[in-house]
Parts: structure tokens; sequence; C-alpha cells
């Protein structure tokens, strides 16, 4: 008979709402400042605050990861990864909206 581990996983929803520092958003994504500061420069992500210190939402925790994933398996540099994340978002927002439109239309 073979016994079954459970591990307990926790972890903290991030959301528009959610504000991480810098340094939150580096150990989040696991990237260093440096990386950070070029996705900022490049437009792929904006701090909600500048001053006395940047400050991002949550979901730049997202863009991050899609941007390196962007980079890293395909190549795309970070112009090339705003743009395709800004695109990939519309994409999903354009997908909720058509399933919202038709579970009005199923009632």
């Amino acid at each position: 008979m073979k016994i079954k581990k459970f591990e307990r996983v926790t972890g903290v929803l991030l959301d528009e709402e959610s504000e991480l520092s810098l340094s939150e958003l580096c150990r989040a994504c696991g990237v260093p400042a440096e990386r950070i500061i070029a996705l900022v420069e490049e437009g792929v992500i904006e701090p909600r605050q500048r001053e006395p210190q940047w400050h991002f939402s949550g979901i730049c925790v997202r863009r991050v990861r899609r941007a390196y994933t962007l980079e890293r398996d395909l190549g795309v540099n970070l112009a090339g990864a705003a743009l395709a994340i800004e695109l990939l978002e519309e994409i999903e927002r354009l997908q909720a909206h058509l399933a919202r439109l038709e579970q009005r239309r199923k009632k």
C-alpha cells in the first residue's frame, strides 16, 4: 500500500488592488531590479507610484513573467514583448466579453 503525502501550498492572491515595492516585485518574479527598470523604460509595466519609491500593482507580476517568457522562449526583445503582452491582454478581454454575452444569450 502506497501512502500519499500532501503538501500545503500557500500564496498571496495578487490583483490590480495589490501593491508591491520594487524589491517585492523583484522577489516575486525572480529578477534583479535592473530588469524591472528595463521593463518600465520599455513600457511593459508602469509603476503605480514613483515617489518616494516605486510601487507596482499585482498585475505587474504577470506582465513581467510574460515578458521574460516571450524573451526566453521566442527571442522577443522587450519592445516586442510589450506589444505582444498588450495584444494578449486584449484577446483575453475580448474572450471574457464574448463569454459574458454567450451566458446572457443562454438565459
